[in-house]
């Protein structure tokens, strides 16, 4: 490293002679990437440092500024916080109070500061779910527009928007980029690759269900393998054959909202969402206005495939979860597949990645590998080629128009370096939470791999595609997501049957759409309610236009269950890759 400093530092002797304040400034700079960043960064150390270069004279102008900025509390951006934003601050002299609070509470301070006009915080890293919202209630800044105009002289000329996996995400209809991916994490299949291959079990499985136990490519073989464990006995202890949650909380709304339906087969085919109708079962007009939730009005938020899903959801926690999984809350539930006893689970968030390697775990090995794996979650008997497959969150950088320039400006430079390929590879290693593909393909990664049970073999496949965050269909995403989880546990707890839960949601989303087509107040890509019909002419209407929701009822939703190898999926990753280099 030493080496590294003298070559590259060489190049800014008379730099450093000419400025004084820079000198100090960057020696901070050389500080922190030797101490912090090492060989963990894209880019050589020469660029590096030219990097941060470039962000100290483009910070100058608001030296001695303070700005607020906030996100949710999660490992990344803990270290983005105690951290990076300390660095940032000796390096420019912009002091960053970095707020860490719960999810929900950035969505209420963002909607307060849109509502109120009053600046709050500075910048938001809030979900891209609410790319729908932005992009309708025009008041956060298009970075696109941000970026050519207010924003031109302190965008870093290098920041590489090509290079993040979750753009795609955060861009809105208009073709406008209104968020920067910061992290991002999936939902996955999570099962214990021991059990898996343990011959005994392989050997029980195929006599009592005729088939190899292996990664369940639909949700009948996930059933089947979930039964299959329930209660059988592996190293002196009962086991149970599926994970979840199901506690009246808001956390169950995510559960849903976050693709549980889509991977069901709600919804229309369409990457990274269903177009007409989205994985809400909200469908827009070719104008992207949302025109309905309900079957009634083209909608699939109360059609066959949701209700399937939602009485899917409830069956397995009561036949194959440990008993007290139906009053645990998101939060609550995520360890406890590190305690050694569940075979599986079908919804399984990546950011739990961290945690679930520590050293000393049942569920891990000597060597330090895991005895588990993640792989892609299986689908639904409505589900079919070309729809999404699951989740990704991606906690994005905002801008609001309430905040002024100046201070938008600050805060912009501090979200590109928390972001930059400088530092992001080793905040991926902390936080395993991944933005750029320049990190993923970074020779650490690979090295650490199989530590990290098919995360970043997962996040290098082309599977990866099929997994996104909530859409644009959803125009209004704090009113709507607030609904969800009032609906499904009404259907949890038995107050309600899985179809007058989805009946209640979905006139219930209606009831805001209309309200705000009423109120105008998305101009002309706001709702615009359809005519009402029945189940039978939104499908012959569907299939007409090449489309598929919503879907009529499917007879027997019991399929035929398919499995598949782990390692022979992995290699067919690594040789897809491979072809496509």
């Amino acid at each position: 490293m030493r080496r590294h400093l003298l070559t590259s530092t060489t190049a800014f002797v008379l730099l450093l002679a000419a400025s004084p304040a820079w000198a100090q400034s960057m020696d901070e700079g050389i500080k922190f990437l030797d101490a912090e960043i090492g060989e963990l960064s894209a880019l050589s150390r020469a660029d590096q440092e030219a990097e941060l270069k470039w962000f100290m004279d483009a910070a100058a102008p608001y030296a001695g500024m303070d700005i607020k900025v906030v996100s949710e509390t999660i490992t990344t951006h803990e270290y983005e916080s105690k951290v990076l934003a300390p660095a940032f601050t000796a390096l420019t002299g912009i002091k960053v109070t970095h707020d860490l609070i719960g999810e929900g509470d950035v969505v209420e301070k963002l909607q307060t500061q849109m509502q109120s006009g009053e600046n709050i915080y500075d910048a938001y890293i809030n979900d891209s779910d609410l790319i729908g919202t932005h992009w309708r209630y025009q008041q956060a800044r298009s970075l696109t527009d941000w970026m050519a105009g207010e924003g031109a002289a302190v965008t870093n000329p290098n920041i590489g928007i090509d290079d993040f996996i979750g753009v795609s995400f955060t861009t809105a209809p208009d073709g406008d980029l209104y968020q920067l991916p910061d992290q991002q994490f999936a939902n996955l299949y999570w099962f214990r690759y021991d059990w898996f291959n343990d011959p005994k079990n392989q050997e029980d499985f195929k006599a009592e269900y005729g088939y190899d136990l292996g990664v369940p490519v639909n949700w009948s073989a996930y059933e089947d393998i979930a039964k299959f464990f329930t209660g059988r006995e592996i190293d002196g202890q009962a086991v149970y054959g599926h994970m979840d949650y199901g506690k009246k909380d808001p956390s169950l709304g995510w559960r849903f909202t976050d693709a549980w339906l889509s991977m069901a087969g709600n919804g229309d085919k369409g990457i990274p969402n269903g177009l007409p109708v989205d994985e809400w079962g909200i469908k827009v007009d070719e104008n992207s206005r949302p025109v309905g939730s309900c079957v009634a009005r083209g909608g699939d938020t109360n059609g066959p495939a949701s209700v399937y899903a939602i009485q899917k959801a409830i069956d397995w926690l009561k036949d194959y979860a440990p008993p007290e999984a139906a009053g645990m809350t998101f939060s609550e539930s995520g360890p406890v597949p590190a305690q050694g006893a569940v075979a599986q689970q079908i919804f399984w968030y990546t950011a739990f990645t961290a945690d679930m390697v520590k050293e000393g775990l049942p569920v891990m090995n000597e060597d330090g590998t895991p005895k588990w794996r993640m792989a892609p979650s299986p689908h639904g008997v409505y589900w079919q080629d070309g729809m999404k497959l699951g989740y990704q969150d991606v906690g994005s950088w905002t801008l609001l128009k309430s905040t002024p320039v100046d201070r938008a400006q600050a805060a912009w430079l501090y979200a590109q370096f928390v972001t930059s390929m400088t530092v992001d590879v080793k905040k991926s290693h902390v936080g395993l939470t991944f933005a750029r593909e320049s990190t993923i393909r970074h020779q650490s990664f690979t090295d650490r791999a199989p530590e990290l049970g098919g995360l970043i073999e997962f996040y290098r496949s082309p599977a990866r595609v099929q997994w996104s965050p909530t859409g644009t269909n959803v125009p209004d995403y704090p009113k709507l997501a607030q609904l969800w989880w009032q609906a499904i546990g009404d259907a949890s707890s038995g107050a309600k049957s899985a179809q007058e839960a989805m009946d209640s949601l979905c006139a219930e989303q209606e009831s805001v759409l209309e309200r705000l087509e009423r109120a105008g107040v998305q101009g002309d890509i706001g709702p615009k309610l359809a005519e009402e019909h029945d189940l039978a002419y939104w499908n012959a209407d569907a299939v007409a236009k090449g489309n598929l929701a919503p879907q009529l009822a499917i007879a027997e939703e019991k399929d035929q269950p398919v499995t598949v190898n782990y390692d022979e999926l992995v290699k067919s990753w690594a040789d897809a890759n491979a072809a496509a280099n």
